[in-house]
């Protein structure tokens, strides 16, 4: 069976940490590929500036096609709204009878993962790949990373050598709002989408 790495996101815009990130759980882990699946709308965060689901999928195919190991996937775009990762698995699994599917999440998200819908079903049925995460002073305030850590879980496999780039798709939006220069953190195709369909500006 193919075993399938999910990296969820919204990937507005998808940027060369997320692109660094996703080839090293292909190349350096036993995953044979992994999917960037790009999320709908999350009704409990701002709107304002996240394009059409159609136009971060454009951006996600056109940053991994010369990539025959990390994949664009829209399946949540056809599922009930909001998306709730375990229905997500459950599609999947029905799509693609002989893959297995394993998680790639942040050191943040596993110690909050009892916030998530059926976790446990989750913990129990899933590999997860964790990778580190570095907060900042403001996310480290807001998450509650104090209680139920997962880390010893034995469906749990923290990667601690996984290089890692501090930075995030809401800082290349205000820079670009700010006309600064972001063309090093973008694939030059996804550049060249921004700048031409005049995104976030």
């Amino acid at each position: 069976m193919k075993k399938i790495g999910l990296f969820f996101g919204s990937f507005n815009p998808i940027h060369v940490g997320h692109l660094i990130l996703g080839n090293y759980m292909a190349d350096c882990t036993d995953l044979d590929e992994v999917w960037f699946v790009v999320s709908p709308h999350n009704p409990l965060k701002e709107k304002a500036n996240l394009l059409d689901d159609h136009h971060r999928l454009a951006m996600v195919r056109i940053a991994v096609e010369d990539n025959d190991r990390l994949k664009a996937s829209d399946i949540e775009f056809s599922l009930p709204k909001p998306s709730y990762t375990v229905f997500t698995l459950q599609s999947l699994k029905e799509k693609y009878p002989d893959h297995t599917f394993i998680l790639i999440m942040g050191e943040d998200n596993i110690r909050t993962l009892h916030k998530w819908r059926n976790f446990e079903y989750l913990l129990e049925n899933h590999e997860i790949y964790v990778y580190p995460r570095v907060l900042t002073v403001q996310e480290a305030k807001s998450e509650d990373l104090s209680t139920n850590d997962f880390h010893n879980h034995s469906n749990v496999k923290v990667f601690e050598n996984v290089p890692l780039m501090k930075v995030s798709s809401s800082y290349i939006r205000d820079a670009v709002k700010n006309k600064n220069d972001v063309r090093y953190l973008l694939t030059d195709e996804v550049y060249k989408y921004l700048d031409e369909m005049n995104f976030y500006k």
